[in-house]
């Protein structure tokens, strides 16, 4: 089966994480902060905090922002429940913005009007979610002025741009932004296992995030009530309700190792996309947009499926792919859809957009390890059953 997304893992990263096997530190070492300082600098960011999962990585960026019961986020249909769960955790209101057709991100037009309309009513979003699908940075300069008019804070779901860049700087930089967070899953461009990061400029921002993944518990004497010297070098506290989200010192050494490589797996994407839109513009596809805006990383190369022009449907051409070998598979079933944002009074057709997008949508296989053999299998099995 050629999957859709893998994992690569070379040498020196098997010796990374061994080396931390036989150190003193396997979790609240040396290498979690190297791990921040490498992804911050690459980014251009001025922190970075490394966390157990994306997910965790947002719930903590919203947590940073203040959000909570009352409050309101919006983020994509498209994308996976994390960019909507996080605001749930917090007690907050989500609700979402459909999409730009070409791109499939959020679109700035739907959005605009929608806080036009929100702001009549009092319901503006306190936080806003922009997803950059499949590794193409939204618009952000344009969210960024109407973050500036509505008053709503930025956080930037980058779980698929690692590599990518937005008006010829690095995704997670932070400039149109407060927080951005990237995802280490292993069928992401770059793997920790499981991990995830939040990029920030602001130093306040960065403090909270550190607080909140580890139980709130801190040795910060400026936020502390009694001092180390008076209570004895073993005192800490907790000054707030944190979590257990912190990164492992095998996961820090993995991701250190791996970032040295970023730019090689981003390039090597770039290539078999490019490739694609050579050999397949003759088929009954649309295949990926690009903005002039953005650079993207190809996390992913999804495909829209013509069904109008040929005799099948798109479930019947992903059954023949995944059956011949091709690990095909579907990025996303609009949140919205999902039976449990249903009986909080979401329903199908509120962002149509995004539903008739995910009704032709197949991501085919794009990875650092794929060979020109298995893309040239996949280019044949499609030609086979779209034509």
């Amino acid at each position: 089966m050629i999957p859709y997304g893998r994992q690569d893992i070379s040498q020196a990263d098997i010796d990374a994480v061994v080396d931390v096997l036989k150190s003193d530190y396997l979790t609240q070492g040396p290498q979690v902060p190297l791990f921040e300082e490498t992804v911050a600098s690459y980014c251009g960011a001025k922190y970075g905090v490394a966390v157990n999962s994306a997910t965790s990585a947002l719930h903590v960026a919203c947590l940073a922002l203040g959000l909570g019961e009352g409050d309101w986020l919006w983020t994509s249909p498209n994308t996976f429940v994390a960019s909507a769960n996080c605001a749930l955790y917090c007690g907050a209101q989500v609700d979402f913005v459909d999409i730009n057709p070409h791109t499939y991100n959020m679109s700035v037009e739907a959005l605009e009007h929608k806080l036009k309309q929100a702001k009549l009513s009092n319901t503006l979003p306190k936080i806003l979610i922009p997803v950059h699908f499949a590794g193409q940075s939204c618009e952000m300069r344009e969210i960024h002025a109407l973050s500036l008019e509505y008053g709503f804070k930025i956080i930037e779901d980058a779980a698929h741009a690692i590599g990518g860049k937005y008006l010829g700087k690095s995704v997670g930089g932070c400039q149109y932004s407060d927080i951005t967070v990237f995802s280490f899953h292993p069928v992401k461009i770059v793997t920790t296992g499981e991990g995830g990061i939040a990029t920030t400029n602001q130093s306040v921002l960065a403090e909270r995030m550190q607080l909140l993944r580890s139980h709130g518990v801190t040795r910060e004497p400026h936020l502390m009530t009694k001092s180390l010297e008076t209570e004895g070098a073993w005192y800490y506290q907790q000054v707030d309700l944190g979590f257990n989200y912190r990164m492992t010192e095998m996961q820090a050494a993995l991701g250190v190792s791996q970032m040295q490589r970023v730019d090689e797996f981003v390039g090597t994407r770039k290539a078999f996309a490019k490739r694609y839109d050579e050999l397949l513009h003759n088929l009954p596809l649309v295949l990926p947009f690009q903005h002039a805006d953005s650079d993207s990383s190809f996390h992913l190369y999804p495909i829209l499926i013509q069904t109008d022009l040929i005799f099948k449907t798109r479930a019947e051409v992903y059954k023949a792919l995944r059956e011949d070998g091709i690990g095909v598979n579907i990025h996303y079933i609009p949140v919205h859809t999902q039976p449990y944002y249903q009986k909080m009074g979401f329903a199908e057709g509120s962002f149509p957009l995004a539903e008739a997008y995910y009704q032709q949508v197949i991501s085919i296989p794009v990875f650092h390890a794929m060979t020109l053999q298995d893309q040239n299998r996949i280019i044949e099995l499609l030609e086979r059953d779209l034509i």
